[in-house]
């Protein structure tokens, strides 16, 4: 709990401006009225420092920025790579929904890879693959960056999006309610020999059935 004002302990504390500065070591007592003084509270940010140290700001002004701060951290801590399942013969309603699913996860700050799965007799015209990943990447160029160009991987064509800064970001495949849906985290560690010779045919979640 942070300690403001009249609820610090320590009867001296090191004082610091709110733009760093050092301001000395005083009785807390004079410092939390230096800091009223200028319509100002005095926070103790270091409470385990030998004297603590307090910074003079503005409270809630100051909680509200490291409340932000915090949000930032956390949203950095669980980015992760999604992946996203496209087939050669993905209808238009699919593809839309698929689009609108990783622009939600351009938008949440992931990357997405993005995979278009080849089968049978679509292994002899691949380029439809490369083709459908360039229409992915030109439909979803309002929302994110390409960090890999389309390319082969065993049977797969596979690509990977960033999203683009927040300010610059804007969405065209809305999702409505129903259209969800929730693709797997992708862990390269997942990519096994199998992926790699190209045995792995298995239908995505939300993949669209009778492909």
């Amino acid at each position: 709990m942070t300690r403001v004002n009249e609820r610090i302990r320590a009867p001296r504390v090191r004082v610091v401006s709110g733009k760093g500065e050092q301001l000395g070591v005083m009785d807390t007592r004079e410092a939390v009225q230096k800091a009223k003084a200028i319509g100002f509270d005095l926070v103790e940010v270091a409470s385990n420092a030998d004297p603590p140290v307090c910074r003079v700001v503005d409270y809630g002004k100051w909680k509200y920025e490291q409340s932000k701060l915090k949000k930032t951290s956390k949203s950095k801590s669980v980015t992760r790579l999604k992946e996203v399942k496209f087939r050669v013969r993905t209808e238009q309603h699919d593809y839309n929904i698929k689009l609108g699913r990783i622009e939600s996860f351009l938008d949440e700050g992931h990357k997405v890879r993005v995979q278009l799965q080849f089968r049978g007799r679509e292994n002899a015209h691949r380029e439809l693959g490369f083709e459908k990943l360039e229409r992915v990447k030109g439909d979803l160029k309002t929302m994110g960056n390409v960090d890999q160009e389309p390319k082969l991987v065993g049977r797969n064509v596979v690509m990977v999006l960033s999203p683009l800064p927040e300010s610059q970001r804007e969405r065209k495949f809305k999702l409505s309610h129903g259209d969800l849906i929730e693709e797997d985290d992708f862990d390269e560690e997942d990519l096994d020999e199998e992926d790699l010779d190209g045995e792995e045919e298995q239908d995505s979640e939300g993949e669209e059935n009778g492909d």
